[in-house]
């Protein structure tokens, strides 16, 4: 039986109190200097979701917990785990907007998300990648994504038509229609803005998901829903 969202965190934060990991984080404090001011998993979890230090200084906490979670396997799951806790903000937006999407079970989905998640962190290349987390965001909501694509696609092939299909598949292009109108007036922003009003999502989550600040987001948000709103107001 799938584990629900919740309790894969949960999970993640009891393996990250061992003392097994404790010891694994020495050795990876030793190992790369990015983290070697870190006590604990705590300090490090805080530094990346709250800390006001500069994105680049972050970005090389993320870049180190990449190399250890591709190097050893004695020290990999430590810092895999460090990593799937960091990015657990944008991580849950993405799977909030694949389950919104494909209208899957959200126990599915979650698990999805893991796997993906592991597989993208285990195969991403630091030499093409320069902000670690949008990227490993990105990447993982477009593999999973093309998954659910394919299997949607074998379904719709084995499936009969009946109604409740045709209703389905209309929402879906209202969905979609909604979306480029909103692209067509706000550009780049629209992901952001539908991320809030559409999905109810907050400023800081959906902007986690785009590799923003909660700042950032905030301000993009608000400079795009007033294009919006403009845009609106002019038309007859």
């Amino acid at each position: 039986m799938p584990f629900a969202w919740h309790e894969i965190r949960e999970h993640l934060m009891q393996s990250s109190s061992t003392l097994r990991f404790q010891r694994d984080l020495e050795t990876l404090r030793s190992e790369q200097p990015a983290l070697q001011r870190f006590a604990d998993s705590a300090a490090v979890l805080e530094y990346l979701h709250r800390g006001r230090d500069a994105p680049e200084r972050k970005n090389d906490v993320l870049s180190a917990l990449i190399v250890a979670a591709q190097a050893a396997p004695e020290t990999a799951e430590c810092a895999q785990t460090l990593l799937l806790l960091a990015l657990w903000p944008g991580l849950d937006a993405v799977r909030r907007r694949l389950i919104w999407r494909w209208k899957r079970p959200a126990e599915d989905i979650a698990a999805e998300v893991m796997a993906v998640t592991c597989n993208v962190i285990g195969g991403m290349d630091l030499t093409r990648v320069n902000r670690v987390a949008a990227t490993l965001l990105r990447n993982v909501e477009r593999d999973l994504g093309r998954a659910l694509r394919r299997e949607a696609e074998l379904h719709k092939q084995d499936a009969a038509i009946d109604p409740d299909n045709t209703v389905f598949d209309e929402h879906h292009r209202c969905e979609a229609n909604v979306a480029r109108e909103v692209e067509a007036l706000v550009g780049r922003d629209a992901g952001l803005v539908l991320a809030v009003t559409w999905e109810g999502q907050t400023q800081a989550e959906a902007g986690a998901a785009l590799g923003l600040s909660e700042a950032a987001a905030r301000k993009r948000f608000q400079r795009a829903t007033r294009r919006l709103r403009d845009a609106l107001q002019e038309t007859p």
